[in-house]
């Protein structure tokens, strides 16, 4: 009896929920569908159309990558004209993506082509009865961070630790390239600093927008670096210590990344093309071909040109005392009039005129003089304004309260 009680009370169960199920089921013509989440890039909303994505081919000119997509009436002629309106159809590269924004109608009409030059830029041909070209950017965003490290063997292992791009690594070095010699770091020299990171479409890493703040411990000392601006009109920005000295000097040390110095200033030396002996009154540093040749300084071009002895060379006035010039290009990438920044890329090594190798020779004036610069006493970068000290001093105050509390990673591993 109490198994057949048991029993009905199964069945009745089941029934319940069986009818429950029933009163829950919804009718399919009642179903509200659920629209999918919107794509927004290139100004279109990308749910809306089928997107081919290629790449272009060696040999690929613009009506090719359009060729196999326009309908009937379209013409590749008219869209190459609006193309061209805002990019050089000639400068279309090899491996650079492209995308057909297709609608998605029974025959699939191309609506857009899209060709990316470069990951930030974009260029749209809408492929509409009235053709429209126009040229954007994606938009960018970034994300603030701290990091910190422990040299145990160089720097660059130290910042890979920590996620730490190439980027970064040549931020940091371009801040205290003045101050710390880089080549020379020790085991237990560590860093820290806060910075920004730049993000294309919040999802694709752009590198490295700004160090805010950072703070070097080489030898037991610190070098603080603060990121300042010092004019906002035009926006231009420098980086200073906690007091607000500057970390650069007027000049760089050297105009190249180079392996060795080849040949010094000197009254006396044996040319190696000329094949006698005369005064060399630059210095020679030995280099890869193609190394990114800098200005040592902020100035004027006054000369970008070829000789036979000096093959290319450019010169450059910084003030009333002092010039410098840099021969045996390959390449020159300024021209007679030009302003440049110190660090500014001039030109590339190579061993055009009297050479025998790449280096590029390095002169350096002093009141209309070649002097060596070895032996200069030479000035200082411009100080930051007196009258800007406190404002600088406030700005730095919680950044400097921030970057001190930052804990150094890895110091126990020592």
């Amino acid at each position: 009896m109490k198994k057949y009680l048991i029993g009905c009370l199964s069945v009745l169960l089941l029934f319940i929920s069986c009818d429950k199920k029933k009163q829950k089921q919804i009718p399919v013509n009642q179903i509200t569908p659920v629209a999918p989440k919107p794509i927004m890039k290139y100004g279109f909303n990308l749910t809306d159309f089928e997107v081919v994505e290629d790449t272009v081919k060696s040999g690929d000119t613009f009506g090719d990558l359009l060729d196999d997509y326009l309908v009937e009436g379209q013409s590749t002629f008219k869209a190459a004209q609006e193309f061209n309106e805002v990019f050089d159809v000639r400068r279309i590269q090899t491996g650079k993506p492209f995308k057909i924004l297709r609608k998605k109608d029974s025959i699939g009409t191309p609506a857009a082509f899209v060709y990316e030059p470069t990951r930030l830029d974009y260029v749209v041909v809408e492929l509409t009865d009235s053709l429209n070209a126009y040229r954007d950017k994606h938009p960018i965003s970034f994300k603030r961070k701290t990091a910190s490290g422990v040299i145990t063997s160089t720097l660059s292992e130290a910042m890979e630790e920590e996620g730490l791009g190439l980027s970064a690594i040549y931020e940091l070095s371009d801040i205290y390239r003045w101050s710390i010699d880089f080549f020379r770091l020790q085991k237990g020299d560590r860093f820290k600093m806060i910075y920004n990171e730049r993000y294309i479409n919040d999802s694709i890493f752009a590198g490295i927008e700004s160090i805010e703040a950072a703070v070097f411990e080489t030898d037991g000392n610190p070098y603080y670096a603060f990121d300042y601006q010092t004019d906002s009109i035009a926006n231009v920005h420098d980086y200073y210590d906690e007091t607000g000295k500057t970390l650069r000097s007027f000049f760089l040390k050297a105009p190249v990344n180079y392996t060795r110095i080849s040949s010094r200033f000197t009254k006396r030396r044996f040319h190696p093309v000329q094949k006698r002996w005369k005064a060399h009154k630059g210095t020679d540093y030995a280099a890869p071909r193609g190394t990114p040749i800098v200005a040592t300084a902020n100035g004027v071009v006054t000369k970008s040109s070829y000789t036979r002895g000096n093959g290319n060379y450019v010169k450059i006035k910084h003030n009333g005392t002092y010039s410098t010039q840099y021969l045996h290009m390959t390449k020159r990438k300024v021209k007679v009039g030009q302003r440049v920044k110190q660090g500014q890329v001039i030109g590339t090594v190579g061993s055009t005129g009297l050479a025998t190798g790449p280096h590029v020779c390095y002169r350096f004036w002093v009141n209309g003089v070649q002097v060596d610069p070895y032996k200069q006493k030479l000035p200082a970068a411009d100080p930051l304004p007196k009258e800007k000290i406190n404002n600088y001093l406030e700005f730095i105050a919680p950044l400097k309260e921030e970057i001190d509390q930052l804990a150094f990673k890895n110091d126990d591993i020592l």
